[in-house]
């Protein structure tokens, strides 16, 4: 992992890992058309919340984010309105109804100078996993054929460690794709529980939980703000 060479202020070290799934793990991206429409959306909300998505992946029942927000009280909106707009695509693309997302997402915050990378290959890894492609670029719905293949999406921001995998972009391409296929059982534990923060004490120590997420935090600011 990169090694942590000085100290940051909380609001330029921390990311998110974001994490949300379909109401009884069903499939509610299910043809090229509802992928290409939640990518959509993505690349629409990122835009209005002033956000940057680094990693990110869709899966037919659940998706990953990796997001760094100028403002992070605004992800709840930012969230909310994500799945406010696909489910009124998926409604009314399916004829259906009902709650179509399984509670509420969920957050995990994220120190960017120790673990954006690593985390970044975990999302990225999730098609890998399910045995649905042997390489990650070859997943049509991630982050993985940005960094791996330079091709544009409309989502991706590049990842300010993306730089150190080499001094060219071709060079870059083939670090990172071989970076995909090195991991351990370890790393996967700090990204499949979502609910415990990744960082180091001193950024734990800024952060404080409101409801079930952490946001920074300020002082002289109530910290129902958050919520």
């Amino acid at each position: 992992m990169p090694s942590y060479a000085r100290k940051h202020q909380l609001q330029q070290s921390l990311v998110y890992h974001a994490f949300s799934r379909s109401s009884g793990r069903r499939a509610i991206f299910q043809v090229s058309k509802d992928f290409d429409h939640f990518k959509a959306l993505l690349s629409e909300y990122s835009n209005r919340f002033d956000s940057k998505i680094y990693h990110w992946v869709v899966m037919p029942s659940h998706y990953h984010l990796v997001v760094e927000f100028e403002y992070p009280e605004l992800i709840s909106k930012f969230m909310a309105g994500l799945h406010r707009a696909y489910s009124h695509y998926y409604h009314n693309q399916y004829n259906a109804v009902g709650f179509l997302w399984q509670g509420r997402f969920k957050l995990q915050p994220i120190q960017k100078d120790l673990y954006l990378e690593n985390c970044g290959r975990y999302v990225e890894r999730n098609p890998v996993r399910a045995r649905m492609v042997k390489e990650a670029c070859e997943y049509a719905h991630s982050s993985a054929r940005f960094y791996c293949l330079g091709q544009e999406d409309g989502i991706t921001k590049t990842s300010p460690d993306f730089e150190a995998f080499g001094k060219e972009a071709v060079g870059r391409q083939a670090a990172y794709t071989k970076f995909l296929r090195v991991f351990d059982s370890k790393e996967e534990t700090y990204f499949s529980n979502i609910e415990i923060p990744c960082g180091d004490r001193d950024f734990l120590r800024k952060l404080v939980k409101v409801g079930t997420h952490y946001f920074p935090r300020r002082q002289g600011r109530k910290a129902g703000i958050f919520v």
